[in-house]
């Protein structure tokens, strides 16, 4: 038994191999209880607790450090064999890829939790959550990277050259690719600063709808008559835009237009009236009624009320049966409103016969 034990097999004994093959069965059982007894019982512990962050962290380790360990474990086994020098170079590149792998997994899982933790802590709405997958994205792009040019470097290669490569390849994809880039800017503004989310009704320019997505590079807007609005990021920073969705109050302001034939003490009491009627309206509040100006054909007023409400419907509604009330009311006090009229000159063509 001794003796082919001792046999040797790409220059280790079948001993040495056995000897890697328990020590790798061992780490696992090791690592494996590691994870039944101590990381099971911490998110016991820490789920009891108010604070997220240490379950994000927990969570972390469990998902990534362990597997990552038991992986460096095995290659420090195999390493205690006598590898052919390919191989070992080919075994310290995948250990080195492995490492950085789960590293930046590791690092990018942190910043998402912590990102969307923070986020729900502060009662973000849920449409800003989902738009947050924008800057995530190019996040995990940077830390990505990152780890690439780690590898790279740690292979032995020269990682300034490249870099100064790459920097003068940015130079030049920035400059083919300014809009672009122009748009993943505005997305960061428009994410950071907030002028409008997910499900508010804006009016930019000539446009005007309610955002349903908020992309890296154009802005999904859908219009009041339906049609779906696709928007450069880049252009609605550069607008004014109307956010109608943060109205805490709506002011309305219209005119009357009177008849001069109407009596002197009826004129008086206009003002009443419209503070009677519009003081009647649940979600209007009445500020005031003037007689603005004697136009050139009628009496004009001016009535401005607020509606307690931002929805654009709840508007109209009320303002409806508030122009529904005037004219009932009007009728009945014998108030007529001025007809618009036009006075169209006419010339008298004259004409000589002449004999």
């Amino acid at each position: 038994m001794r003796d082919i034990l001792q046999q040797i097999y790409w220059s280790n004994t079948l001993e040495a191999y056995l000897i890697a093959i328990g020590g790798m069965i061992a780490a696992w059982l090791v690592l494996k209880g590691i994870q039944q007894i101590v990381i099971h019982g911490l998110k016991k512990k820490v789920h009891r607790t108010d604070n997220i962050f240490d379950d994000l962290l927990i969570e972390g380790i469990d998902r990534f450090l362990i597997p990552c360990i038991y992986l460096v474990v095995n290659y420090l086994i195999i390493t205690r064999l006598t590898l052919h020098e390919k191989l070992a170079g080919l075994l310290n590149a995948a250990i080195l890829a492995i490492i950085i792998y789960f590293v930046v997994r590791l690092i990018n899982f942190m910043i998402h939790g912590a990102i969307l933790v923070r986020m729900t802590v502060k009662h973000e709405a849920p449409g800003r959550i989902k738009q947050l997958s924008g800057v995530l994205l190019v996040v995990k792009i940077i830390v990505w990277s990152l780890g690439l040019i780690t590898f790279i470097d740690n292979l032995g290669y020269d990682i300034t050259t490249i870099i100064a490569g790459l920097g003068i390849g940015g130079i030049a994809i920035a400059l083919a690719a300014q809009n672009i880039l122009g748009d993943l800017f505005s997305y960061f503004v428009i994410f950071f600063d907030k002028p409008f989310e997910i499900g508010d009704f804006i009016v930019a320019e000539d446009y005007s709808g309610i955002v349903e997505k908020i992309g890296i590079k154009t802005t999904q807007v859908r219009s009041l008559d339906g049609q779906q609005l696709i928007m450069p990021n880049s252009n609605l920073v550069k607008t004014v835009i109307h956010n109608y969705k943060r109205l805490e109050k709506r002011r309305v302001v219209f005119g009357l237009r009177l008849m001069y034939s109407t009596p002197s003490e009826k004129i008086r009491q206009v003002p009443a009236i419209m503070k009677e009627i519009i003081g009647k309206k649940k979600d209007a509040a009445f500020d005031r009624a003037h007689l603005k100006t004697f136009g050139e054909f009628s009496i004009e007023y001016e009535v401005v009320y607020y509606i307690r409400s931002p929805d654009y419907l709840v508007y109209m509604n009320i303002h409806q049966e508030i122009c529904f009330a005037i004219f009932d009311r009007f009728e009945k006090e014998g108030i007529r409103f001025a007809l618009p009229t036009q006075i169209v000159h006419t010339k008298k063509m004259e004409s000589s016969v002449f004999v």
